[in-house]
């Protein structure tokens, strides 16, 4: 019969390991990477792994990192998380208690990133997560922080979009109700726009699980439905999927996307069926000006593609983390004091001015209040920034 390590099993384990640990000659600050390397997503691990490769080259080649009266060059350890809830062992537990890392980036996605907090917040390691939106993740955490806005705010963001600028009076909304980032974008969403239209403007709320290939009964319903717009809070992987049946079926209406359709692989996968649609994001590498410029070309240049959101985020999260650890004024070499202290000065600071926008940290939560691009698919496949929505 196969055990399963409860969640105050691995506490224990964690902080009896931790207590042992001693870094205080060490000169290389371990950073751990919760990611999504493989499995359903890859492509968002990949991209958080290609910028901070970037970064922490840059860091490395001029001279490392101050830290008080000491310098340290940066270490990354990536560990995949396989995009799958339910490892053999979780990958915060490999990189907490095994690699005794300082602090964690990542995961990425939702459904990942609220079960790591937890572990993360347990063991009292400092983790942010760069793109996961929902509220579960950071709240009652005090370890947990991120680069991202919120699920409520794009919500109201997307609703409002499609209301004044497409002009629709009626939505429909197709999303996973078993994946906890689609099922909260698609219920924000539908309490927004019934908010501006009325109850009942929503005129189809339909759903699936994960896994679903076949939605033409969804769809079926959403094209008889009378609706102005689609709205669908998906992954990059599945909105080719959703967007050729419902163009198959009939539906020649606007869609509406969230910001999990900003991978550099979303027109690889829908080619022109894509074109036209608007989703919500954190970043627009197209008409990138100073710091934000510099990452583009620098990431250009390295891979030969520009870098999408999940990659821009992340490198928000390591300079948000790397700006923590030095004004800590100094590193202990005791792993548990120097976590805390981590945690202590990510949650004072107040503004940063990121590669995604400005970042004001007022919340206890470490959510930050942030600005959301819109973005139109181009006739070229491109991602063009449409307008912004800020707070």
């Amino acid at each position: 019969m196969r055990r399963v390590l409860t969640v105050s099993t691995m506490v224990l384990l964690g902080l009896l390991l931790v207590a042992s640990f001693s870094s205080s000659h060490a000169q290389t600050i371990k950073i751990g990477f919760n990611i999504e390397l493989s499995g359903d997503i890859e492509m968002v691990g990949e991209s958080s792994k290609s910028a901070a490769e970037i970064l922490k080259e840059s860091v490395n080649a001029g001279g490392g990192i101050k830290v008080g009266n000491k310098t340290y060059k940066l270490a990354f350890l990536y560990e995949d998380n396989m995009s799958t809830v339910t490892p053999k062992r979780p990958a915060a537990l490999t990189l907490i208690i095994e690699d005794k890392v300082l602090a964690i980036i990542g995961p990425n996605a939702s459904k990942l990133a609220i079960p790591a907090a937890e572990l993360s917040n347990a063991l009292k390691t400092p983790m942010i997560s760069p793109w996961s939106t929902n509220p579960k993740t950071t709240e009652g955490r005090p370890y947990v922080f991120r680069a991202s806005f919120l699920d409520p705010f794009q919500g109201k963001v997307a609703a409002r979009f499609v209301a004044e600028e497409l002009g629709a009076k009626k939505a429909a909304v197709l999303y996973d109700n078993t994946n906890d980032y689609s099922n909260d974008p698609a219920t924000y969403f539908k309490t927004a726009f019934e908010n501006i239209n009325g109850p009942g403007s929503v005129v189809a709320f339909e759903s699936f699980k994960t896994g679903d290939r076949d939605f033409s009964a969804q769809i079926t319903r959403i094209v008889n439905s009378g609706a102005d717009v689609l709205f669908t809070p998906q992954y990059y992987n599945e909105v080719p999927l959703i967007v050729k049946q419902a163009q198959k079926l009939g539906w020649k209406k606007p869609i509406m996307g969230s910001d999990s359709w900003g991978s550099a692989q979303l027109m690889f996968l829908c080619g022109d069926s894509c074109k036209g649609y608007f989703f919500t994001t954190h970043f627009v590498a197209a008409g990138a000006k100073g710091a934000a410029k510099k990452f583009v070309d620098q990431y250009y240049a390295k891979y030969g593609y520009n870098p999408d959101e999940v990659a821009a985020l992340t490198w928000d999260s390591i300079r948000l983390l790397l700006q923590a650890i030095q004004n800590t004024g100094g590193l202990s070499g005791d792993l548990e004091q120097d976590r805390n202290a981590v945690k202590d000065q990510l949650a004072k600071i107040r503004e940063f001015e990121g590669i995604t926008g400005q970042m004001a940290f007022l919340s206890v939560h470490g959510d930050p209040a942030k600005c959301a691009a819109i973005v139109k698919i181009d006739p070229n496949g491109e991602f063009e920034l449409y307008k912004r929505a800020c707070p």
